[in-house]
């Protein structure tokens, strides 16, 4: 993955990487505001040496207190010293429960102990600070050997008595509130991550890339009112859905299909946009002046005559059982140099109606008659007509359909063509989002925003046409259609 990806994954998820944060912030300020506040409080005891009058002796006696220091240390929680504080205090406490809440250090290269004590109450917390300490300094003659004058050979001193602390050690509400943000943030971008990687779906034209090497010949933008108006070319002209047919128009013409023209449209599954596409195809080629026969080969369910408004009792299956002429039932369409052959009534068998030797011939006389044949087949995953019906063609076009379609299932609709020998001719990216990170031209450095609308539509005169540019790409798409 590429920096542009990480972001385009952060910036997809944002909500789930807030909410999730803010989930850890609730939990810490959840642990702050339910802990007990505990108050810490500071004694020093310094410890020296008792005997010496020359420098030697106050240096060896300085050496001995050090070393002894690391001792007396330890000793602060043991029982003997926390006996007789728990006895001082009058405290209902046990030696281990207490020593939990005592510590003592000690600063390297000195013989001062810090004791610190812990408590709910401030004014307890001191008070055994100090009882502590007191009971260090007792303590510490009555096990250390003595002298041979009966004296110990160390004194300790309570330098720094402990005062009531004005405010609490913990909860650390400030600490405890970053650590939680963190830790929310870092497991908000680590489902982020976790769920780019387990996201098997076909979103962007990298997800394309990634299933096959064939060219990606267009990208339709999303469109919530496709089912009000699948011919988008004719409903609104100058939107940027429109533009992007004739965008899939121009890259269609430069081919290399060894000169055939001759394209099934299909994709791996239903509702991927296929129908809707190959119309919108079709109209966008006879506009830029080619005689083109949009032929309806979805003999299961098939929607051209749905779509165009033309009668669609007689077509396709009827000219191949010999039941009527090719002329009779291939039906001109609007002010245009386009023909379309509606797919009749549904055989019982149409995978075999397809690979039939007159579905051949009447694919050669179609590509002698004209410039383009555009074949709407079915979709190629729940039944082969599609595949079978590529062999014969110049070439196949596989929409897939963004968000819908699942990597697997794009890469064993390729399979089925290559299996049978069909010529991929590309790929058409339907139902692109038009803003959010999936948005095609998200870190391409282009996109769909500019349409026709932006710029207006004029006539031959110069005049422009009423209501050109008033549209937002927002409303741009490519929808559902049943092909």
């Amino acid at each position: 993955m590429e920096l542009s990806d990480y972001i385009r994954v952060l910036r997809k998820n944002w909500l789930v990487i807030v909410a999730i944060t803010l989930i850890g912030l609730g939990a810490a300020a959840g642990y702050s505001l339910t802990r007990t506040p505990m108050y810490q409080a500071e004694a020093t005891v310094f410890v020296s040496t008792q005997q010496g009058n020359t420098v030697a002796e106050l240096q060896q006696g300085n050496t001995f207190t050090q070393a002894r220091v690391t001792t007396y240390t330890s000793l602060v929680t043991q029982q003997a010293v926390l006996s007789k504080t728990i006895q001082k205090l009058g405290l209902s406490l046990s030696v281990s429960d207490l020593a939990k809440n005592v510590s003592a250090s000690n600063t390297l290269n000195t013989t001062l102990i810090k004791i610190t004590a812990t408590d709910a109450s401030p004014v307890q917390a001191a008070s055994i600070a100090n009882a502590v300490s007191q009971s260090l300094t007792e303590t510490v003659p009555e096990i250390e050997p003595s002298t041979t004058s009966g004296e110990s050979p160390v004194k300790l001193t309570t330098t720094t008595t402990a005062t009531a602390p004005s405010a609490p050690v913990s909860p650390n509400v400030p600490l405890n509130l970053t650590l939680g943000g963190l830790i929310g943030l870092a497991l908000g971008v680590a489902f982020a991550l976790l769920r780019h990687v387990l996201d098997t779906k076909v979103r962007s034209i990298r997800d394309v890339e990634a299933v096959t090497d064939r060219p990606i010949i267009g990208a339709i933008p999303f469109d919530p009112r496709a089912a009000e108006r699948p011919i988008i070319l004719q409903a609104d002209p100058h939107n940027a859905r429109s533009e992007s047919f004739r965008a899939l128009r121009t890259n269609l013409q430069f081919l290399e299909m060894d000169g055939g023209h001759v394209f099934v449209v299909t994709s791996s599954l239903p509702a991927e946009g296929k129908s809707t596409t190959s119309v919108n195809l079709a109209i966008a080629l006879a506009d830029a002046g080619k005689r083109v026969a949009l032929v309806d080969t979805d003999l299961r369910k098939p929607k051209v005559a749905e779509y165009l408004a033309i009668e669609g009792g007689v077509g396709l299956t009827d000219v191949l059982i010999g039941r009527a002429r090719l002329t009779d039932v291939m039906l001109p369409w609007g002010q245009r140099s386009l023909y379309a052959l509606p797919a009749g009534k549904v055989p019982p068998n149409p995978s075999e109606l397809l690979g039939s030797a007159q579905m051949s011939q009447l694919l050669d006389v179609l590509s002698r008659e004209f410039d383009i044949v555009i074949l709407d087949a079915p979709p190629l995953l729940p039944v082969t007509d599609a595949a079978v019906l590529s062999k014969a063609a110049t070439g196949a076009l596989v929409v897939v359909a963004a968000g819908r379609t699942t990597k697997g299932q794009l890469s064993a609709a390729l399979d089925a063509l290559e299996t049978v020998g069909a010529r991929i001719g590309g790929t058409v990216l339907s139902m692109v989002p038009v803003k959010g990170p999936d948005a095609y031209g998200y870190g391409y450095g282009y996109g769909y925003g500019y349409g026709y609308g932006g710029y207006g539509a004029y006539t031959s005169s110069g005049h422009k046409v009423k209501g050109a540019g008033k549209r937002s790409s927002k409303s741009a798409g490519s929808g559902r259609d049943e092909g």
